[in-house]
């Protein structure tokens, strides 16, 4: 029995729905059992309405002291919030130039046999497992950081830095050099013809006309920073305090979560939903990393030469 071509067509589209709709579903998943799990944290009741102790919202997000397992708790996690904010800042500002200026090397500076080398070894730096980098940073970096620096501990808040830079040089590379070359040849010939040197013409064109996929790739490295788990759980030190200096050891989100987790298996149900109330605040925060770069590739979107 044949099948007419606008069933096939019908088929196809259908398989192509559920395979675009799968992501959405796991997403909503996602988020309803993190919310699930970190509600009874600010309302006081568990899933089958037991009665727990529950936290107030504001002292939860703004306290100063996170001892979960202590003779007196304290749940405020906002030294974990700011490990993790300065972290991702001082491993963006390692990372940002170093990928964009990379992607701007390999798409309008380096000759093809050089660009088929380089590119791919910038690329096998996204395939290193987080634990080998992380493996590095305690025993390479850390050493070096104590001598160098005549520091305490050479597992800070600088060393997780520059591993999660590492990290992120890949991802903005790659998406960075993409947007440079989705820029138009004739826009390049336009600037050459007015008397523009090459440097002046990927300064100020070239790099404005891709300025929506430059964003993307910043913000999407950064993401990746914030959530980034194994590194800082083995080198920024594991203190939850808030850090008054680049050598002071720290504990973001994702390390604090992967640390703790097994302790709640002692029946700390208030510790347990605390978790999951850090998971939720380090998926808002990521998510909204996402939207926003979503936001910026659209505003600054290009279409030819003629929009620009």
């Amino acid at each position: 029995m044949l099948v007419s071509r606008s069933s096939k067509e019908k088929l196809i589209r259908a398989l192509f729905l559920i395979c675009a709709s799968a992501s959405i579903i796991a997403l909503g998943l996602i988020m309803y059992f993190l919310i699930s799990e970190a509600l009874p944290t600010f309302t006081g009741f568990d899933a089958m309405g037991e009665k727990i102790s529950g936290l107030n919202f504001f002292d939860f997000i703004f306290g100063t002291q996170w001892k979960p397992i202590s003779s007196h708790p304290r749940w405020g996690i906002l030294p974990l919030i700011m490990g993790s904010f300065w972290v991702t800042l001082l491993s963006s500002l390692i990372a940002i130039p170093l990928g964009v200026m990379t992607a701007v090397y390999l798409a309008e500076i380096a000759p093809h046999r050089v660009r088929e080398i380089v590119k791919p070894m910038v690329e096998l730096l996204a395939s290193l497992p987080s634990v080998v980098i992380g493996f590095f940073g305690m025993v390479v970096v850390a050493p070096i950081m104590l001598n160098m620096f005549n520091i305490r501990f050479g597992v800070n808040m600088l060393n997780a830095s520059i591993m999660l830079a590492f990290m992120a040089v890949p991802t903005i590379t790659s998406i960075a050099e993409d947007a440079i070359h989705s820029v138009p040849d004739e826009v390049r010939e336009g600037s050459l013809a007015l008397g523009a040197t090459r440097f002046e013409t990927i300064w100020r064109v070239v790099l404005p006309a891709s300025l929506s996929g430059l964003s993307t790739a910043v913000i999407l490295g950064m993401s990746r920073s914030i959530g980034e788990t194994m590194v800082v759980l083995m080198v920024a030190g594991g203190a939850a305090r808030i850090p008054t200096s680049i050598f002071d050891p720290v504990r973001p989100m994702p390390a604090s979560i992967a640390a703790e987790m097994g302790e709640t298996s002692f029946g700390l149900e208030r510790h347990y939903f605390a978790l999951f109330a850090i998971a939720m605040v380090l998926f808002i925060i990521t998510f909204l990393f996402n939207l926003l770069a979503d936001h910026i590739a659209h505003k600054y979107k290009q279409v030819g030469s003629a929009s620009l």
